[in-house]
């Protein structure tokens, strides 16, 4: 969570493939625990703000089949019915009503180290309970009782973030579903007053989607004047268009990456955005 990471890059691809041949995939919820899970190398904190931002790196391959989604078919879409127009975000935004914000991402892992697991991986019934019931809290009671986080928003982050693989860490510090890191997870607790422990994975579900939550209000607070509806039937072509796009970018670079004061509304990696959204429709983890 929050830090720069291109999760769907080579690394990610090999570890599937090596997995797919040992007879048993993350999708398929048989990987060995010696085989590399599918998180790949982060490439750079951006947390805070930078007038300078690198280019993301690009997935290989199709990011949707690398993490064993269904491809891409012809089939026509279902239509569905459009909400009530958001706001656009404003091109000057407003100061953020949260003063205090979460840490800075940490720095990249050597490209060389690979991720280990500790303990029992939960199964997929599992992860989809603690996942839904993520989905069902509300995180902010009082001054912000209808943000609520979408539940294949959740799923999809979890198989982009760790392929639903509760007992691994990865090498720049995350954990678990949702890789959450130490440092955050410490803030959210605090922040949050909550006490969850970083990995049990029903808690890292809810750590998981605490953060997104709190993007969601400190975000939409600054730029979509507290609409907080994270909702795919907002978004235009432009990535910038919608508080999803904005949410699902700060869980991956910090929120200092996307949000500055006096800035407008920046997704500085549109490819972790489209994998995350591309989940949310095809992922085969929506099906379990």
């Amino acid at each position: 969570m929050v830090r720069r990471t291109d999760r769907l890059g080579a690394a990610v691809l090999a570890g599937l493939l090596l997995a797919s041949a040992m007879v048993g995939c993350a999708a398929k919820g048989e990987s060995p625990q010696d085989v590399a899970a599918p998180v790949a190398v982060t490439d750079g904190p951006t947390d805070a703000p930078s007038d300078e931002v690198s280019e993301e790196p690009s997935p290989s391959v199709s990011a949707v089949e690398s993490m064993g989604a269904a491809p891409s078919r012809s089939a026509t879409p279902k239509p569905t019915k459009k909400p009530t127009r958001a706001p656009k975000p404003r091109a000057v935004p407003k100061p953020p009503t949260e003063t205090e914000v979460p840490p800075a991402p940490p720095k990249p892992a050597p490209s060389s180290c690979k991720p280990t697991y500790k303990g029992t991986k939960a199964t997929r019934a599992e992860v989809k309970a603690a996942l839904t019931d993520a989905a069902d809290r509300t995180y902010w009671p009082v001054s912000a009782p209808d943000i609520k986080i979408p539940l294949t928003l959740l799923k999809a982050t979890a198989w982009q973030e760790s392929g639903w693989q509760s007992n691994i860490y990865a090498c720049d510090g995350g954990v678990g579903l949702l890789q959450v890191m130490p440092a955050t997870a410490s803030w959210m607790n605090q922040r949050f007053e909550k006490s969850y422990k970083i990995d049990a994975y029903q808690d890292n579900a809810y750590l998981g989607a605490t953060y997104l939550a709190w993007a969601t209000k400190y975000i939409g607070d600054m730029y979509f004047e507290s609409d907080f509806r994270l909702d795919p039937a907002l978004c235009t072509s432009a990535l910038n268009s919608c508080l999803l796009n904005a949410v699902i970018a700060a869980y991956n670079f910090g929120h200092g990456a996307v949000a500055q004061e006096g800035k407008p509304l920046a997704i500085p990696n549109p490819s972790y955005v489209r994998n995350v959204r591309a989940l949310m429709n095809e992922c085969v983890c929506l099906a379990y």
